[in-house]
This record gives C-alpha cells, structure tokens and sequence, in this order.
C-alpha cells in the first residue's frame, strides 16, 4: 500500500479557537485513562491552556497544522520549541482521525515535524505517549524515538 500524499496546512486564528476545546477534551480524557483524576486531568488541562493558548490564541514560536490529504482534514500535528532556546522542540499533540488511521498519515506527519523542527534550528525532538496507545508507541519506536523518560503507575 503506498501512503497518501499528506500536506500540513497551518491553522488560523479561526482553526486554532475551533480546534482548542475539542484537543483540551480529548487531552484531558487521555490524562484520565491514564490514571489522573479528573481534577488532575482538568489542571494539566487548564496548564497547558494557560502555556501555550493563553488568550485563546497559539503563543508564537509553536506551530499547529491541519493534516491534510487533498482537500480531506485527517487530523492534525501540533510542534514546537519547549523553550527560548529552541533545541529542543516537541510534538505537543498528533491526532489521525479514525478514517485515516492505519494509512501511514501519521508517519507521514512525524516525518514533516521532524523537518519542521530542524528547520527551526532543533537538535532534539521529544514527544509524550501514553502507554496504552500501543499503535503510536510502535510508530514512534519505528521512526527511532527512545525512552527519555517513563511514568508507571498501578490502581489501589
């Protein structure tokens, strides 16, 4: 099978103040299937607001794109510097939407952030996973990511 043909279009203003409820939620979700409670899942939530879209708009230096294949949204890849120094940059967020999973889109995104990230003067791309996400685990494996770090946790 070969992999489509997938462009990163930025987001406007617009896109941004109607994909940020809709990827908070979802983020918040994850941090609950993983283990937070919910308020600790609503404060990494409002954290991570208050970072990087603190008046509802991206902060500048992070970049977020709409997947596309031709004229079709397939998700969408949010990267960028984790500080002022910008070596270090990270993949804040990657979502394929359930139609297009399984096609090598999201391989094909973590491809480009890797370029976009080097464009802009990074020398390391980091990225969190949860762990039960096993499908992305073995994408990033695959694309030669190695644990820097790892959470565990085990329910009372």
């Amino acid at each position: 099978m070969s992999e489509p043909d997938v462009r990163l279009v930025r987001m406007s203003d617009a896109e941004v103040e109607a994909w940020l409820p809709i990827a908070m939620a979802h983020y918040e979700e994850a941090r609950r299937e993983a283990g937070d409670t919910p308020e600790q899942a609503a404060a990494g939530r409002r954290a991570s607001e208050e970072r990087f879209f603190p008046d509802g708009r991206i902060v500048d230096g992070q970049l977020l794109h709409a997947i596309r294949i031709g004229d079709e949204d397939a998700g969408w890849l949010w990267v960028g510097p984790w500080d002022d120094s910008g070596s270090v940059w990270w993949v804040w967020d990657l979502m394929v939407h359930p139609g297009y999973r399984r096609r090598g889109v999201a391989r094909r995104a973590m491809l480009a952030a890797e370029e976009i990230a080097r464009e802009h003067g990074a020398v390391t791309l980091m990225l969190n996973v949860f762990a039960d996400n096993e499908a992305a685990v073995a994408l990033y494996d695959a694309l030669g990511f190695r644990a820097a770090s790892l959470h565990m946790a085990k329910p009372l």
